[in-house]
């Protein structure tokens, strides 16, 4: 029996950039002209509902950009926000090499509105690599709480003592130890790789 039976790993900031974090919203401030503090508390209050898919992007849009009469229209602000992500591919080519080796099932697992999600999986070429998507859209809760972990591992079926789960954020990967996940907390490509190796999913 291999030691380890399946691999999670988060999309943004381990596979590619955040999505729809800060950095991807002030740069919508300064590119639309916002009101970054009316703009940072709309999000807030509508955030929690867009990655669990309770609202769809259409009604994020509404209720935190084009609540008023803007001089640009929706495609173009949707648009900007998909622009936004970036792939990175010294951390794909390692989620690659670890799913030509096959000693684990692998599966993503990360926070993320569904309409932003779908267009990250595609953008940077996921769906050749990972069989799964285990996104906080479709299952209805998000990182950090237990439970989105707690679902996971009921839905795969995997022993948390033989599961792995990669992330850059250590709020994220705290929950997921307590289950008895084991954890890598990503900072780099190689590190990554480096530290499946020690985990015996790589050669």
């Amino acid at each position: 029996m291999r030691d380890v039976e399946l691999v999670l790993f988060d999309i943004g900031g381990v596979l590619g950039s955040n999505g729809w974090d800060r950095e991807q919203r002030a740069e919508a401030v300064a590119r639309f002209g916002l009101d970054a503090d009316d703009f940072q508390y709309r999000h807030e209050e509508t955030v929690g509902a867009f990655e669990s898919g309770q609202i769809s992007l259409n009604e994020y849009l509404d209720l935190t950009v084009f609540c008023e009469h803007r001089p640009f229209t929706r495609e173009e602000f949707r648009d900007f926000m998909f622009e936004q992500s970036v792939a990175w591919p010294q951390s794909i080519a390692v989620a690659q090499e670890l799913a030509r080796a096959g000693t684990a099932r692998l599966a993503t697992l990360n926070n993320e509105s569904e309409e932003l999600n779908c267009e990250r999986i595609r953008r940077f070429g996921l769906r050749s690599i990972f069989p799964t998507f285990f996104t906080s859209c479709w299952l209805g809760v998000r990182k950090p709480t237990q439970a989105i972990y707690s679902r996971v591992l009921g839905m795969t079926q995997a022993d948390p003592r033989r599961t792995v789960f990669v992330d850059d954020r250590v709020q994220n990967l705290t929950p997921a130890a307590a289950l008895g996940i084991r954890t890598i907390h990503f900072r780099s490509a190689d590190q990554l790789r480096a530290d499946l190796k020690a985990q015996g999913l790589l050669t």
